[in-house]
């Protein structure tokens, strides 16, 4: 039962993730990085580009999720810990990437 049940709580997640990165890809406005956070028109010199590059971080980062989904059909264990690994290993990553894509694309 938990390897039907392991993928099913983790899909979603993955889905969310690749979901939020299509949705900065096609956003006009410039996506912000966290809630509460708000990146202005005015602090971005090209907004598609960083909107792209934000979507692509998004992405990347669903990719742990999606592996772990599948890898819990064949093993469960380690599909847990890949997961606590991508997450936590993760979170630093995706901060160092949106400062540099922050600093890359700001006026």
């Amino acid at each position: 039962m938990e390897r039907y049940l392991f993928p099913l709580i983790v899909t979603p997640l993955a889905a969310f993730f690749t979901g939020l990165g299509i949705y900065a890809m096609r956003r006009k406005k410039p996506m912000w990085f966290y809630s509460g956070s708000e990146v202005k028109p005015r602090q971005i010199r090209d907004i598609p580009a960083y909107n792209r590059a934000n979507g692509w971080m998004w992405i990347v980062y669903s990719l742990g999720f999606w592996a772990s989904a599948i890898l819990s059909l064949v093993h469960v264990p380690a599909a847990g810990l890949a997961m606590a690994i991508w997450c936590l290993g993760g979170i630093p990553v995706l901060v160092l990437a949106y400062s540099r894509i922050y600093k890359k694309y700001k006026v």
